[in-house]
């Protein structure tokens, strides 16, 4: 029975991972910015795990002479409950450092896993909708696209920049944390 128990230091860092799943809720997920030469500055579409901000009316107007539809929290129903899931998660992961069972822990890793993977798949699966299901009757016609997760894109003048935010690293290190007990405690 004790073989299966987390050692206080892998209780620990189970702990820190759940402060970081906190903390990522108050910075941006992902981001993507705009630049074209009457817009040198950018403009910004920025994506926390309830709400989008940014210049996201400029980035509107613009797309819509292109057929594009409007970003927005109603065009994005994750926004909804997102938050909630990131919370209930680093719950789990507290339960899991306060209980310190080995077999919590490969269940928490799993959940973080799926839920990025979900997560992913579907920003790719909006990008893809908002690229590809544009407007006929646009004034301007381009072919369809898609931006990518991360990476430039370029359409007519303009060039995209797509890149994670704080808040996505804060999880990539909440998940590096988890994984840390895997390892040092593979003889326990």
């Amino acid at each position: 029975m004790k073989g299966k128990k987390l050692s206080l230091v892998s209780s620990l860092l189970l702990a820190l991972s759940a402060l970081l799943i906190v903390a990522s809720v108050f910075f941006p997920y992902w981001k993507m910015v705009f630049f074209a030469p009457q817009y040198p500055e950018g403009l910004n579409i920025i994506v926390f795990p309830n709400k989008l901000e940014g210049e996201i009316d400029i980035v509107n107007g613009l797309n819509h002479y292109i057929g594009m539809e409007n970003f927005s929290a109603e065009n994005f129903p994750e926004l909804n409950y997102l938050l909630y899931i990131m919370i209930g998660l680093a719950v789990i992961t507290l339960l899991t450092a306060i209980i310190r069972k080995k077999a919590m822990l490969y269940g928490v890793i799993g959940l973080f896993g799926i839920l990025g993977i979900l997560g992913v798949y579907d920003l790719s699966r909006a990008l893809k909708k908002f690229g590809t299901n544009l407007d006929p009757m646009a004034p301007i016609k381009i072919d369809p696209f898609v931006p990518p997760i991360l990476g430039h894109n370029t359409v007519a003048n303009f060039v995209t920049e797509s890149m994670l935010g704080y808040g996505t690293y804060f999880l990539i290190a909440a998940f590096i944390l988890l994984l840390i007990p895997l390892w040092k405690d593979r003889k326990r």
